[in-house]
């Protein structure tokens, strides 16, 4: 089996070696037992990870949607490292040369969530292909003056922690620079003042949602997805990059601040809303946002960011829901919204209900259950 390679606490923080907070209703066996069923699910489905994917046309494995169910097998490796999910990640990178979906010289931050996996690869078995191609990809971004490029909050998720893997890799701060430079225009300036509603703690998804549009209802559209992306990916940058880093400050205090917001939006029943603020423009339970939400909230709670009092209630509601009212028995996963970019788009959104595709929903389980296993008691209650 391969072992990890020790690398700088900042790549792969060791948040597990914390004291965990009691009080999540469920055991790490009980927990381990939930993400297995739902990664073997999907392994079982695409015995070969390398070929090309079909929905409404045939796509190749290395976009965005599988790239995200990679970030969570890789979160799944770091607490139950079997060697069958090393080598199903290691042959979906061969499969594709470790390249990315449109070359290295497409900007598309969707093509760079693949990247994300095939740095982590590289950290355990430092083959120069394995970061080649992302590396070049993303420093044709660092040596140019553009900057607008992340329109859709979807991207902070898709390149960021890419951005901030290779500026620790290659101790290099330029990484660190253009990965702010690129999320403060999002944040900003993307659409006239920006993507990011710091009055509601919220993003919009790009600036077609901005005001003066709004939900029927008359409310801001806030997604849930949309921000579950932006929520995951602060986590997941903040982990990586050291505290003195550029940028650090800012992305800390926006996941707080979004931290806050979510938490007072989440739903009786443990789910939060396909529309964040209008229950009645296609509200109802999703999967793939809360995973996201469960994910950044326990993230916080494990590295002392997050007070215990407050969001371990809603993990721990959060968490059950998805498995009690949404995972099914053979592991698949019920009221996931199909990609889109608005409440309305696969609707509707059923425990029956097949998106057209589902791996970045078990992708985001697999990252909420990998925090959650952290707080989760040793022994079943």
């Amino acid at each position: 089996m391969k072992k990890l390679l020790l690398i700088p606490a900042c790549i792969l923080l060791c948040s597990w070696i914390l004291l965990p907070p009691k009080g999540i209703n469920t055991s790490k066996k009980e927990v381990l037992e939930h993400l297995t069923r739902s990664n073997d699910y999907l392994m079982k489905k695409w015995p070969d990870p390398g070929v090309n994917v079909i929905t409404n046309k045939e796509r190749p494995s290395n976009l965005w949607t599988r790239g995200t169910y990679y970030t969570g097998l890789m979160a799944l490796y770091r607490i139950d490292p079997q060697e069958l999910y090393y080598d199903y990640a290691v042959q979906w990178g061969e499969a594709h040369n470790w390249g990315l979906r449109d070359g290295i010289e497409s900007r598309n931050a969707n093509c760079q969530c693949a990247g994300q996996t095939y740095l982590d690869l590289y950290l355990m078995d430092q083959k120069p292909e394995r970061m080649g191609p992302i590396r070049e990809n993303i420093d044709r971004m660092v040596h140019s003056e553009k900057k607008d490029d992340w329109w859709w909050i979807d991207a902070l998720y898709m390149a960021m922690p890419a951005f901030a893997k290779l500026g620790v890799i290659e101790a290099d701060d330029r990484y660190f620079q253009k990965m702010y430079d690129l999320y403060l225009f999002a944040k900003e300036s993307h659409g006239e003042g920006g993507l990011y509603n710091a009055a509601d703690g919220l993003w919009w998804r790009d600036e077609n949602f901005k005001p003066p549009f709004t939900t029927p209802g008359g409310k801001n559209c806030y997604w849930s997805r949309g921000n579950g992306w932006v929520f995951a990916a602060l986590a997941r940058v903040l982990e990586i990059i050291p505290k003195n880093t550029i940028g650090y400050a800012d992305y800390l205090t926006t996941y707080l601040e979004m931290a806050e917001s979510l938490v007072s939006r989440q739903r009786k029943d443990g789910f939060w809303n396909v529309s964040l603020d209008d229950p009645e423009d296609f509200g109802g339970k999703e999967s793939s946002g809360t995973s996201f939400f469960v994910y950044g909230m326990a993230w916080g709670i494990n590295n002392e960011l997050l007070p215990n009092k407050e969001y371990l209630s809603a993990v721990n509601k959060g968490w059950q829901a998805l498995i009690k009212e949404a995972v099914h028995q053979d592991g698949s996963i019920g009221y996931v919204q199909a990609t889109g970019d608005k409440p309305s788009d696969g609707q509707p959104v059923t425990y029956d209900s097949k998106p057209d595709f589902e791996d970045y929903t078990i992708g985001a389980f697999l990252l909420a259950g990998s925090e959650v296993y952290h707080l989760a008691n040793q022994e079943a209650l």
